[in-house]
């Protein structure tokens, strides 16, 4: 069964190119950034992986780290790292699993049972400090992902976290949230200061700083 919004990520232990890792345990408090690609030695696969670690800072920025999952071994992953590394101009400093009997991509329905062949779509999932799956995202193998798009997405969670608010279209860190219908303007006003209101069901505030 696909998980779904809400539901626990799955535990799993596994063999990376940072040696063998306990997912949870080493997600820890962290948020997490799980992703599968096809295949190694793929042209859209080299780049979103080069990208991932161009990102380095800005997962850390915000408490996040990253895994990559594909059904190719680990001693593949640790040569085409070098394909990584040169056309994206940024060390691979995260771990990339191994899932050779595809325990993992299983686990996390990441091989479609009509596609054919072994491989996992392009999944993406957000998991938070407490080990809950937050977003899912699944693209066609033939289509890259925007991995700025997966930052503001994580963005947009930790924002919401923090207070009665949801986020607008096309919303980017620092810019106002939506205040939650729930809150009355006269208490949005004592707890946000300045609030805009569009419509008495859309209001717009300053994220409150820490």
């Amino acid at each position: 069964m696909a998980l779904r919004l809400g539901d626990p990520a799955p535990d799993f232990t596994a063999e990376t190119t940072e040696g063998e890792i306990s997912f949870l345990d080493w997600k820890g408090e962290s948020w997490a950034v799980l992703f599968s690609h096809p295949a190694d030695f793929t042209p859209v696969c080299t780049t979103e992986l080069g990208r991932v670690a161009q990102l380095k800072d800005e997962w850390a920025r915000r408490n996040t780290k990253v895994l990559a999952v594909s059904v190719d071994a680990v001693d593949d992953h640790q040569a085409w790292k070098k394909d990584i590394e040169k056309t994206g101009g940024s060390p691979v400093d995260y771990p990339i699993v191994g899932d050779e009997d595809h325990r993992v991509s299983e686990l996390y329905d990441m091989i479609h049972p009509g596609a054919g062949d072994t491989s996992p779509v392009r999944s993406v999932f957000i998991i938070d400090p407490k080990g809950v799956v937050r977003l899912v995202l699944t693209y066609p193998k033939s289509v890259g992902r925007n991995f700025d798009e997966i930052l503001r997405a994580v963005d947009g969670l930790q924002v919401t976290d923090s207070g009665p608010f949801s986020t607008p279209a096309d919303w980017k860190q620092g810019e106002p949230v939506v205040v939650a219908p729930t809150v009355s303007l006269e208490d949005a006003r004592k707890r946000f200061g300045d609030v805009e209101e569009v419509t008495p069901y859309l209001r717009y505030a300053e994220v409150p700083s820490a």
